[in-house]
């Protein structure tokens, strides 16, 4: 919020966050996940920020509602199984077809 009113900043909405999950869903690369240093800890992060953004915009939005659950889906699983298995890959591959559409 602007400390002066009570309107959003700018870019604080549900699309602009679906936009960034999506730009940090880009920018990821599962390959470099588990690699050491700062490679491991971008591509860490980036995977996180854009579960993070993809629920702040369903939460603002039900129509982002299916990139969130298609994101939070890939890392539960990836979670459980630690490693990027198939049904990972396509909830990640879906996850990206949505951005696409966006």
């Amino acid at each position: 919020m602007n400390a002066d009113s009570d309107a959003p900043v700018a870019g604080g909405t549900p699309a602009a966050d679906a936009r960034a999950a999506c730009e940090a869903l880009g920018g990821f690369d599962p390959e470099k996940y588990t690699a050491k240093g700062p490679v491991g800890e971008v591509a860490f992060n980036r995977y996180g920020a854009a579960g993070a953004l993809s629920a702040a915009a369903a939460a603002g939005d039900p129509a982002y509602k299916e990139l969130a659950q298609t994101i939070r889906r890939s890392q539960d699983r990836q979670a459980r199984v630690f490693d990027f298995d198939a049904t990972v890959k396509k909830d990640l591959d879906r996850a990206r077809e949505i951005c696409r559409a966006l």
